[in-house]
């Protein structure tokens, strides 16, 4: 497998769909946090999610969650999903995307690129083991974050 990108504007300017469920029911929701890299001897991404997001729920439930990057004219479609809820809203028929299986998981059609990950860690990110001016900036007022980390098992490229 091999994906090369700057991921620090990738993660952070370009955005990115974290998809979990399959496709009879799934949830989505556009992701600025992330990171790519090595741990325990495989290629991992590693994404955070609000327990208090929808997708979270699908987070928990599924073995497999996938990391999906878009051109630059989805931008518009992936601000909708990120601040609209899955409770709310048809993700799953969300006009201009197109679901799709990726692997044991769901990606979209219009995705430059989708990575299929095998869930392999989760942890609460506290805000106690953090500085104290990144946990009032994030955390006074919002949930904490669940960091999850996948192991890459496919890239998928359109």
């Amino acid at each position: 497998m091999n994906f090369t990108t700057d991921i620090f504007e990738t993660f952070d300017k370009q955005w990115a769909l974290l998809t979990a469920g399959n496709m009879e029911k799934f949830n989505t929701m556009t992701i600025s946090w992330g990171g790519l890299g090595t741990i325990w001897g495989m290629p991992v991404a590693t994404v955070y999610v609000r327990t208090s997001r929808y997708t979270h729920e699908f987070m928990d439930g599924s073995e497999y969650f996938t990391v999906s990057f878009y051109p630059e004219e989805k931008k518009k479609d992936l601000g909708v999903l990120g601040s609209k809820s899955g409770r709310d809203i048809d993700k799953m028929h969300f006009p201009g995307l197109t679901a799709t299986e990726a692997g044991k998981s769901v990606s979209f059609e219009e995705a430059e690129v989708t990575l299929v990950c095998r869930k392999v860690f989760k942890q609460t990110l506290e805000p106690e083991n953090m500085e104290g001016k990144i946990a009032e900036q994030f955390y006074s007022k919002d949930a904490v974050h669940d960091m999850y980390i996948g192991e890459v098992v496919d890239i998928i490229r359109r």
